[in-house]
């Protein structure tokens, strides 16, 4: 049984919050199995899109983790607010969450697979 996106979130807020850190519920999607696009941004301005990583990067014993890909780092956040609402515009259940995730880095906060 697959934990559902809304424990999924739940979850990482607390791992940020409990780190230190700050995060927000930016869009909320579908309980049971909506996608997560997590937005971080770091103290000194940086900011990073991380998405869904594609199927091919999950291990078949361990199907309940999520794995993220890093979409785009450094750009200006007007780029990545537009590929959320595209995103928003093809899947509407989608999850939008945005992190400062303090002195912990984001890696150890999602799993994030390298393309």
């Amino acid at each position: 049984m697959r934990v559902t996106t809304d424990l999924w979130v739940s979850a990482l807020l607390r791992r940020v919050f409990g780190a230190g850190g700050f995060a927000a519920v930016v869009k909320r999607g579908a309980t049971e199995a909506g996608a997560v696009f997590v937005l971080a941004r770091g103290r000194m301005g940086e900011i990073a899109l991380f998405g869904p990583a594609p199927q091919t990067s999950y291990d078949s014993a361990k199907p309940d983790d999520r794995f993220f890909s890093l979409l785009g780092a450094d750009e200006d956040a007007a780029v990545f607010d537009a590929r959320l609402e595209r995103e928003k515009k093809f899947d509407p259940d989608i999850w939008v969450v945005e992190i400062e995730a303090g002195s912990v880095p984001v890696e150890e906060l999602i799993s994030v697979k390298s393309q």
